[in-house]
């Protein structure tokens, strides 16, 4: 199993030395979101700090982007790399698409699969000198002329991961994508008996195998040295949960466990901006249901029972805390314990054997 940690989610300056210090502990990938910063300026800095790693992004928010413009970014970035990006891929939901973008939006599922169905069509026509004739309900490519055609590069084609909560995106990652990365909002109930079976469906569409994804851990973590640390790690959970769950699109996680009518409720507290009462309102209870939870010294044997359908998963390295980034009072927060960079070294050693 591959493991990966974060890196992103700052200001360009502190990149350079967060990729250095991954890459010395031996971590196999590093991967960075897109929330408040630009995931795609961070790879390049990653890109340009590291030797080995692979640079992913977890993810990428891909419909406010064009195919082309995605298309001829992440080629740049494969050539510069020299063959080592996995570029990670979500929708995001309709608000933020419309009101924060300024964007459109359609059907989710069925457009991703046009998008990269694009991107690759893109590639295609700079690698072999394929003509450009693909075009479906969501976007056509049907002109490349040699003044915007940057040509082949000596590396492979670089590998898609899609982001996925629902059934419909997990199956569209089973048609489409090299990889999955379920969203951090989910359990290993929903992952079992929603998403898997979804990937699977899109793989036999598609005429090919499931086992030809690499699927990352789903779910939210909660690993500490002792069960006090672990306790910790659970509670910190709820300020997530308690954001993350007052999207109605994500409600099937907390169908999935009998919850929802606590998403109803936060989804009520969010449209008047009260974040605390959000977190007040997701108890350590709720917060143990959905956590992957135990001790670091346990957690080898853990995956073995809970994590066989995955092939990757993160861990952090040095401090990390959510204050600030949900809403709410920052005072109010509770950060997750982080081990330390021998344990790191450890888990990796155990997560390469299983």
């Amino acid at each position: 199993m591959k493991v990966e940690t974060g890196y992103g989610e700052t200001w360009l300056s502190n990149i350079a030395d967060r990729v250095r210090r991954a890459e010395e502990a031996g971590f196999d990938a590093i991967t960075t979101g897109e929330l408040k910063h630009n995931s795609v300026l961070a790879l390049t800095l990653a890109a340009e700090h590291s030797e080995r790693l692979e640079l992913c992004t977890g993810v990428t928010i891909a419909f406010p982007r064009t195919p082309m413009i995605m298309a001829q970014t992440v080629w740049d970035l494969q050539e510069f790399s020299k063959g080592r990006i996995n570029i990670g891929l979500g929708s995001q939901v309709k608000g933020h698409n419309v009101r924060r973008f300024g964007g459109t939006w359609t059907s989710p599922a069925k457009r991703m699969e046009d998008y990269v169905g694009m991107m690759r069509a893109v590639w295609r026509s700079w690698q072999d000198g394929e003509k450009p004739d693909y075009v479906t309900d969501h976007y056509t490519y049907t002109l490349m002329t040699p003044a915007f055609n940057p040509g082949p590069i000596d590396y492979p084609m670089p590998k898609i991961s899609l982001a996925s909560v629902g059934p419909r995106m997990s199956e569209a990652a089973g048609f489409c994508a090299d990889g999955l990365r379920p969203h951090g909002f989910m359990t290993e109930k929903y992952m079992r008996e929603t998403v898997l079976p979804a990937v699977e469906k899109g793989a036999r569409r598609a005429g090919r195998s499931a086992d030809e994804l690499e699927i990352s851990v789903g779910g939210f973590n909660a690993f500490g040295e002792t069960e006090s640390e672990v306790e910790q790690a659970i509670d910190a959970l709820r300020r997530p949960i308690s954001f993350y769950g007052s999207t109605r699109t994500y409600h099937g996680v907390f169908r999935a466990h009998g919850l929802e009518s606590l998403g109803m409720q936060l989804h009520e507290l969010s449209v008047k901006g009260q974040w605390d009462k959000m977190l007040e309102a997701v108890n350590f209870e709720v917060a143990l249901e959905m956590a992957n939870a135990c001790t670091y010294d346990d957690l080898p044997t853990f995956a073995r029972s809970h994590f066989d359908y995955a092939s990757r998963i993160s861990f952090g390295l040095g401090a990390r805390g959510s204050a600030g980034m949900y809403g709410g009072s920052s005072e109010r927060e509770v950060s997750a314990p982080v081990p330390s960079e021998e344990r790191v070294r450890w888990l990796i050693k155990e997560f390469s054997e299983l």
